[in-house]
């Protein structure tokens, strides 16, 4: 488990780090989801990493049981794989489209993506009544539906609407 007080890396930095392609993909990824650091992408990178080696491991040993905990674990995420070939075909863009910051852009609670940030970081989304300050959680397929805009900001901004 390891030291509360020295807690570890959740991420890898890439080994060439001045690689221009990398750099520019990045940089796009960063646009597209309203990402503040790069150190968001590599992390959600490790994460997409760490399922993609369970797959292989699992292709290697035909363990049925482990592979369908591991679908299931992708499928209530909220990424589609019927097998683990799919799960190999999962790529980034798959991974952030998950967060808290995406789907609130996409449901039209905020305009843009670093609108929808400033909403979670500054407390106003909650899910299923429970208030979420973390642009990065990964929301849960059951959880959907269940996010929702601080009703007393929601009638602020509507009578600066009519005013």
């Amino acid at each position: 488990m390891g030291h509360p007080k020295r807690q570890r890396k959740k991420y890898e930095s890439p080994s060439k780090p001045y690689d221009k392609t990398r750099i520019d993909k990045e940089k796009r990824v960063k646009e597209n989801f309203g990402i503040r650091r790069k150190k968001e992408i590599r992390r959600a990178e490790s994460v997409l990493r760490q399922f993609r080696r369970r797959a292989r491991e699992l292709q290697a040993r035909k363990s049925t049981r482990e592979e369908s905990i591991l679908l299931d674990t992708l499928r209530k995420i909220g990424i589609r794989c019927e097998n683990l070939e799919n799960v190999l075909e999962v790529n980034l863009e798959d991974m952030l489209s998950r967060r808290l910051q995406t789907i609130i852009q996409k449901k039209g609670l905020a305009n843009t993506a670093r609108h929808a940030r400033q909403l979670v970081t500054h407390g106003h989304i909650f899910i299923d009544g429970k208030k979420v300050m973390y642009p990065s959680y990964i929301v849960k397929a059951s959880e959907d539906e269940k996010i929702t805009l601080n009703p007393a900001i929601k009638s602020h901004s509507e009578e600066k609407k009519n005013e």
